[in-house]
C-alpha cells in the first residue's frame, strides 16, 4: 500500500471515530437534557423545591445542594436507590420515593438519575 492510500486510510479512519465520539457525546448531552427537564418541572421530579441545582431558579433549601454529585455517591446504583425511596436510608426523610411510588416511570428516574449524577 502507498503512503498515500495509507494516510488516506488513517484520515478516514480517524475521522470516523470522531464521528462516532460525537455521536456518543451528544446523545449523552441529550440524556442530560431530558434529565434536567424532569429534574425542574413541577409536575415530575420537581428537585428545584427542595434543592439547589446549577441552572435552576428558585431553589430550596431543605435538602442539601445538588453538587458534585459522584464524590457523595460513587456508586451511579446507590443515588438511584437514595431517588428511589430516600426513606429506605432514612425513615424520616422529606424527600418522596419517586420511584417506589411511580412519580417517575422507570426510563424517566433513569433520566433523572443520570442528570443529577453528572452534577
Amino acid at each position: 500500500m502507498s503512503i498515500s492510500k495509507s494516510t488516506s486510510l488513517m484520515r478516514k479512519t480517524l475521522l470516523a471515530a470522531a464521528s462516532v465520539a460525537l455521536l456518543g457525546t451528544s446523545q449523552l448531552a441529550l440524556a442530560d437534557e431530558n434529565g434536567k427537564e424532569l429534574a425542574f418541572t413541577r409536575k415530575k421530579g420537581n428537585c428545584l423545591a427542595c434543592h439547589m441545582i446549577s441552572g435552576g431558579s428558585n431553589a430550596g433549601t431543605i435538602g442539601p445542594a445538588l453538587i458534585d454529585m459522584k464524590a457523595r455517591f460513587p456508586k451511579r446504583d446507590v443515588l438511584k436507590a437514595q431517588i428511589w425511596d430516600a426513606t429506605v436510608n432514612n425513615p424520616e426523610s422529606p424527600m418522596p420515593p419517586f420511584g417506589k411510588h411511580k412519580i417517575l416511570n422507570d426510563k424517566e428516574l433513569d433520566a433523572v438519575v443520570d442528570f443529577i449524577w453528572n452534577l
